[in-house]
């Protein structure tokens, strides 16, 4: 038997666990250093089984229930409580309102803002672009918008089935 095997049994074998095996004892009788262990090991549980825990002292349950009392009658600090403050109450109301009032409007300004640059852009770039490129695309798509917008013309061109999209 190996010292490895030995060790994993040596708890059992202190303990009185587990019984020793003639393996078990070859082994113990050739090696010093596993001897030593389990002798270690039996002199710690014998140290274990003759310490006792120690009594609590007479008091210590009318003293815990006493502390338990006072913890239990102090005011509880719960997240929410502060809402319960009118005027914190009021002022938090203020604030998400204005909140919201500032993110419509900064929104609405910066829609607008937008539409006055492409405006000036647009009055800026008045020269006629070459067709097939996405700006006369789009410039084309915003002139014929009544045009395109009403799709039941489309539906109404004859679509050769025998033209394949990618040859």
């Amino acid at each position: 038997m190996k010292c490895e095997e030995i060790r994993e049994r040596m708890p059992d074998l202190a303990s009185g666990l587990m019984g020793t095996t003639p393996e078990i004892g070859q082994h113990l009788a050739g090696c010093g250093a596993c001897t030593g262990k389990l002798e270690e090991f039996r002199q710690t549980m014998a140290l274990l089984d003759e310490w006792q825990a120690p009594e609590p002292s007479p008091y210590f349950d009318v003293r815990l229930q006493a502390r338990l009392r006072e913890e239990m009658s102090k005011p509880q600090a719960h997240w929410l409580a502060w809402f319960r403050r009118p005027a914190l109450a009021a002022a938090l109301t203020l604030v998400i309102g204005i909140g919201v009032g500032l993110f419509f409007t900064a929104n609405n300004r910066l829609y607008k803002a937008g539409h006055q640059e492409l405006a000036v852009v647009e009055s800026q770039t008045n020269q006629p672009t070459e067709p097939g490129t996405a700006v006369s695309d789009l410039q084309a798509l915003e002139k014929n918008h009544d045009l395109y917008s009403d799709f039941d013309l489309l539906d109404d061109l004859e679509v050769q089935h025998d033209v394949t999209a990618n040859p």
